[in-house]
């Protein structure tokens, strides 16, 4: 399989290829993360003596919104961490510019147009939805919604494909170094078992083989434009539109009736998923053409 396309990201991280360098960068990025966390929460904690823990559960739309947009200091700390340790400047983590615009709308109107048809299909779930947010107040916090989930998913795509997997690419020529080491570290940093009970294995898994189908995207584009795209949809689909009972469910409009813990649903709807994950990784590929 050639990712010729690939060179756009990988080419600037070949200057500085050690993979010490590497490695403290994913570890710089990652503590830098930290402490700007516990700064910002903190200082919040200051102007909004009412924040508690139950903040971070995110199940009200302010604290979700903060939650998701704390992550732009892992943008920061992954564009420190590549200045710093292989002198790459910011845009060499996305790709070119336009290139990158272009392939994200193509993805987004594809993958929208996919998710779209997928709500005709039977599913294994018993009962009804429940309204969560009003339509009115949902349909206000929309636009900053989708920035705040833009901003998260963009952080997630620059730190794991933008900068780590290029790098491993700079230094290891097999796919399945490059492609499957910051997959399965992104897959491990979903593993939620406060949150998803026996499933958090299952979720940390199916993030595994999400991350490495957004690895391959990102490859054969040679931008972040797709896998930006492909992350947004399935995050706006689970935490804007329909999100399970608890944690991440102060934004969406309407809630499945039934949570991450709840084993048998899970596990019925999770090959679904992978299901659908697959048809929209394929369609992008296709819809690439390169």
């Amino acid at each position: 399989m050639r990712y010729d396309w690939h060179e756009y990201l990988v080419g600037p991280a070949r200057e500085r290829p050690e993979l010490w360098r590497s490695i403290a960068g994913l570890v710089l990025a990652g503590v830098f993360y930290a402490v700007m966390l516990f700064g910002f929460f903190g200082l919040m904690a200051l102007v909004l003596p009412n924040l508690g823990e139950a903040t971070f559960l995110g199940r009200e739309p302010f604290d979700l919104i903060l939650i998701l947009s704390s992550f732009a200091f892992m943008t920061l700390g992954t564009v420190l961490a590549a200045f710093l340790l292989q002198g790459r400047m910011p845009l060499s983590l996305i790709g070119p510019i336009p290139l990158a615009l272009n392939d994200f709308w193509i993805v987004l109107r594809l993958g929208a147009v996919l998710i779209g048809l997928s709500l005709l299909l039977p599913t294994p779930i018993e009962g009804e939805l429940s309204a969560n947010l009003d339509l009115g107040l949902w349909a206000m916090l929309l636009p900053l919604s989708l920035l705040v989930l833009l901003i998260q998913v963009s952080a997630e795509e620059i730190l794991f494909r933008g900068y780590f997997q290029s790098q491993l690419a700079a230094r290891f020529k097999s796919p399945l170094v490059w492609m499957i080491v910051p997959s399965v570290i992104f897959g491990a940093l979903h593993y939620d078992p406060a949150a998803a009970g026996e499933n958090a294995w299952l979720i940390a898994l199916w993030a595994v083989f999400y991350g490495i189908m957004l690895a391959d995207i990102t490859a054969r584009s040679g931008t972040l434009g797709p896998a930006i795209a492909l992350h947004l949809l399935n995050n706006a689909s689970a935490i804007l539109i329909v999100s399970a009972q608890g944690d991440l469910s102060g934004l969406s409009l309407y809630s499945f009736p039934f949570s991450l813990a709840d084993t048998e649903v899970v596990r019925a709807m999770l090959p679904l998923e992978a299901v659908m994950m697959l048809i929209m990784w394929l369609g992008a590929r296709l819809a690439l053409r390169r």
